[in-house]
């Protein structure tokens, strides 16, 4: 198994916070991964998986348990058996914007949008990422995951990840444990065999994003170039030369609420409908049955709203610090929280802190901390 001397986690982690694991291995295989994670969970230490360290907010203090880094890659092209698709087995260690370079350059969409996206593949489905429109869990077929109650490894299908907005059963979310405490081993990927001829894009969010008429056609090479060159503009690509990208990407989720409350918003404020369940379970126990099923209720629905918006017009614009600290907002995205130069967690927690009151206190809504948090409070 090989463990290495450790190093701070704020060398791996893209908001450069943390402090020293007292231990720390790499597992360059899926066979070291697991060994690893068996022989920690074994001893009851405390332990942390870490990818690319992308979506991860460490506290200042010394993290008193075992870090295991996961470097495994590799990617596996196999016939699916969905008609006009491929299937695609990633290793959980394989850089996430490296996987869809691969997809879109093979002619596989269903991925071009979240180009740029920092982190690895085994991250992607705990969170379900996503960006303009398109989410990992239109694509996911399953998951090879080992459970930390059994020690065992199985393939889990995607429909029992209970995967929504920025969440799945695998994610700690703030203030909670998940729901299912496992590791990712690998991803299954069905995509569609779409080819490198221009065609239609759907999605008014990603039409809208690329400035795109609902006929205007266009290649995956050419959505790829333009969402990463939007996302260089907002400081959303790894650059070790630009501060603004010394974040955690997106600090606060987009905000999914009710129909009614988005109608106490401000009209210009940015939203999109969250589709309800078109098709419903309904379930009539058989006693009380009368030959009748009842028309489906009308459910209107939910909104996603811009937590962008809200922030700038809570009165917290871009590049805006608190006095005498470190942390600032990115001078190019009001969601992003950047280390402006060894800012602590504390000061980053701080203007967190900061922005979910102001907005609170202008639209009656907490904004709610996309990364995961860990030695550190809101």
């Amino acid at each position: 198994m090989p463990e290495v001397t450790p190093v701070p986690l704020s060398r791996l982690t893209t908001l450069r916070t943390g402090g020293l694991p007292a231990r720390m291995i790499e597992a360059h295989t899926a066979a070291e991964l697991v060994d690893a994670l068996r022989d920690v969970w074994s001893t009851g230490d405390d332990w942390l998986v870490l990818g690319g360290g992308s979506n991860l907010f460490v506290g200042d203090g010394p993290f008193d348990g075992t870090v295991v880094r996961v470097l495994t890659k590799g990617i596996e092209r196999m016939p699916s058996p969905l008609a006009g698709r491929a299937r695609l087995k990633v290793q959980a260690g394989h850089d996430w914007d490296d996987l869809v370079a691969y997809a879109v350059a093979a002619g596989l969409g269903g991925m071009e949008a979240m180009s740029g996206i920092p982190g690895t593949v085994g991250a992607a489905p705990v969170q379900n990422i996503g960006a303009y429109g398109q989410e990992i869990v239109q694509t996911l077929s399953e998951v090879e995951l080992l459970d930390e109650s059994s020690g065992d490894v199985s393939t889990v299908p995607a429909s029992e990840l209970g995967l929504g907005f920025r969440t799945s059963v695998l994610k700690h979310h703030y203030g909670s444990v998940p729901a299912r405490r496992a590791v990712i081993l690998s991803v299954t990927l069905d995509l569609p065999e779409v080819g490198h001829g221009a065609r239609r894009i759907a999605g008014d969010q990603l039409r809208s994003a690329l400035r795109l008429g609902p006929d205007d056609e266009v290649t995956l090479a050419w959505v790829r170039d333009r969402i990463l060159e939007t996302r260089r503009s907002k400081g959303m690509v790894l650059d070790p030369a630009d501060p603004d990208t010394y974040s955690a990407g997106s600090f606060f989720q987009n905000a999914v609420v009710s129909a009614s409350f988005a109608r106490t918003l401000p009209e210009e404020c940015p939203r999109w409908p969250v589709h309800p369940d078109l098709d419903p379970v309904l379930v009539i126990p058989l006693e009380d049955f009368d030959g009748l099923v009842p028309a489906p209720a009308a459910v209107e629905s939910d909104v996603k709203v811009s937590a962008g918006w809200l922030i700038e017009h809570a009165g917290v614009r871009k590049g805006f610090k608190l006095p005498r600290s470190r942390a600032g907002l990115s001078t190019k995205h009001a969601l992003a929280l950047t280390n402006r130069g060894q800012a602590t967690a504390a000061e980053l927690a701080e203007l967190a802190r900061f922005i979910q009151g102001r907005v609170q206190s202008e639209f009656g809504l907490i904004l709610q901390p996309e990364p995961v948090l860990l030695g550190v409070e809101l």
